[in-house]
């Protein structure tokens, strides 16, 4: 069975502005001073001594943070596209409430984010499907090429929320919201495929 220990990047100037970064990687899109901190009470709190592995999306908010959680762990980094963030397409860098305001009907009132059917107006835009299914394709992947060990994941919020989706299968996706930034998700995989969603977007530090 293969432990993957996903971790949401630390906060950004784009987090901060309440921009949809999707793939977008420039100066908004590194982190706060705030989003290093986070980053560096993580590492404090976080024994990575059993973990074997990091692996992390390739943009600049995701390295940046990975960096910081790896400085005493010295893990071997492997960079992996299947992590990257969903893509809003033409909506990747645009301000998310301006966006709320003039589609409302693809929206969820109560995330404030955005639902399955943003496609239909977000050209070129990635759907949750194909974003739930690039990460179940990591899972499969590292399971069989790391049996029994403790992975780190270092990626983005809807790609957390995707690997989750991928477990649990929910009816409604909205019912799952984004976890924070430096929050800590568990699953766990056997290489038969079964999948356990052990907890999801965690801050205790007693019971990574």
């Amino acid at each position: 069975m293969t432990t993957f220990y996903f971790i949401r990047h630390g906060q950004t100037t784009a987090n901060t502005q309440y921009i949809k970064q999707g793939i977008i990687n420039d100066e908004r899109t590194h982190l706060t001073e705030t989003g290093k901190q986070q980053a560096e009470h993580l590492a404090a709190s976080f024994d990575l001594s059993g973990c074997t592995a990091m692996l992390v999306s390739p943009l600049a908010r995701t390295q940046e943070t990975a960096a910081i959680l790896n400085a005493k762990a010295h893990l071997p980094i492997t960079l992996d596209k299947r992590l990257l963030e969903i893509s809003y397409g033409k909506w990747d860098g645009q301000n998310n409430h301006e966006l709320e305001r003039q589609y409302p009907d693809v929206y969820d009132p109560v995330l404030h984010d955005v639902l399955p059917t943003y496609v239909k107006y977000a050209k070129d835009g990635e759907t949750f499907d194909a974003v739930v299914g690039r990460v179940a394709d990591f899972m499969a992947a590292q399971t069989a090429a790391h049996p029994d060990q403790q992975l780190v994941v270092v990626t983005h919020g809807f790609t957390v929320k995707a690997a989750a989706l991928a477990v649990l299968h929910p009816q409604d996706p909205m019912s799952l919201p984004e976890p924070d930034n430096t929050s800590v998700t568990k699953i766990t995989q056997t290489a038969s495929g079964a999948a356990h969603l052990w907890y999801y977007n965690r801050f205790d530090a007693q019971t990574y």
